[in-house]
């Protein structure tokens, strides 16, 4: 099930989405992914989406996709995902696919969690059996991938800072 949040947002700015597409995708990540049993999907802001992420993982800072298993007793029920949209459409934006193509995603990502894997614990299971998935779905590049081939930030500050020691242009002070 998709379920979406009234967005904090005033501007107006909320992208129109059409959750059966969504649901299908959903179940058929499940299936690809073994996971049986319902999934509730959040669709929320930046804002909800920190708090999410502040309360259950003591992380202070929105996130793209939590995922919340369910009890081992809870029968038929796989867990919750909850997505920021603010965040998935930065995402879209910056990789160049749709905003759709961004939640499917996180959703497949957000389902490989609630079935188990953990790419920050295993040995690149969930990396590879992701990149598989993401190819059987025609998804665009994971977030995985995304992670390790994108530049430390530490490494691109300091680019940014040599740069601007050599730029000949000129300096204003504020």
């Amino acid at each position: 099930m998709i379920v979406t949040e009234p967005p904090s947002r005033t501007d107006g700015k909320q992208p129109s989405l059409q959750k059966a597409p969504l649901s299908r995708f959903l179940k058929r990540a499940q299936k690809a992914a073994g996971l049986d049993g319902e999934v509730t999907v959040l669709l929320a802001d930046d804002a909800r989406l920190k708090e999410l992420n502040r309360s259950f993982r003591g992380k202070n800072k929105p996130t793209d996709v939590l995922s919340f298993p369910a009890f081992e007793n809870e029968e038929g029920y796989a867990g919750d995902l909850a997505i920021s949209l603010e965040t998935a459409q930065r995402q879209a934006i910056e990789h160049g696919h749709s905003l759709e193509d961004e939640l499917r995603t996180l959703m497949l990502h957000g389902v490989l969690h609630l079935a188990g894997y953990d790419h920050e614990t295993d040995k690149g299971e969930m990396r590879a059996l992701e990149a598989e998935l993401r190819e059987k779905l025609k998804l665009p590049t994971g977030l995985i991938e995304r992670t390790l081939s994108a530049p430390k930030k530490r490494v691109v500050a300091k680019a940014k800072k040599t740069a601007v020691k050599k730029s000949p242009a000129k300096r204003t002070r504020r």
